[in-house]
């Protein structure tokens, strides 16, 4: 995995807690690394659940299903046009949808509210567990069954 690195100053917010106040700290932040993958170099997930985890954010990703800001002017695709019976850019998001409901389907319910905050959105395992008001530590198994279901949805060994 290519890291990137960069330095930051943290810096601790002011008593309103609107400005930064002097002071702070240099800290690295690997700017790629997501809690999955943090997970995953940490020996806390295995590799095939790594790669489903990765396949559904793709999904989801390529499935636009985070709200946009334009609108979308692509061509209409004509039958023996220059794209060649490939699918354009409104199937091939349509597709990932697909792709994404069945991996969420087959991770089932309970299982899958954990997954998604995890994988889609980002939250790291506390923060999930506390807004599912889970007990503390619940969650990294919740997490691993559900990449399991998943996995075998992918059909990655």
């Amino acid at each position: 995995m290519k890291r990137h690195l960069v330095d930051r100053i943290m810096t601790p917010l002011g008593p309103g807690r609107g400005a930064p106040v002097k002071g702070g700290r240099r800290v690295t932040v690997n700017l790629a690394e997501s809690p999955l993958t943090w997970l995953h170099s940490r020996g806390h997930l295995s590799d095939p659940q790594l790669a489903a985890g990765e396949a559904l954010r793709r999904d989801y990703e390529a499935a636009q299903m985070v709200p946009g800001l334009t609108m979308r002017w692509d061509p209409v695709r004509v039958q023996g046009g220059p794209a060649g019976g490939l699918l354009n850019a409104t199937e091939r998001q349509i597709a990932a949808r697909a792709r994404f409901d069945g991996a969420v389907a087959a991770a089932g319910p309970g299982l899958s509210d954990v997954l998604w905050r995890v994988v889609c959105a980002g939250e790291t395992l506390p923060d999930a567990e506390k807004a599912l008001a889970w007990p503390v530590r619940s969650g990294k198994l919740v997490l691993k069954l559900a990449l399991d279901r998943v996995a075998g949805f992918y059909r990655i060994v």
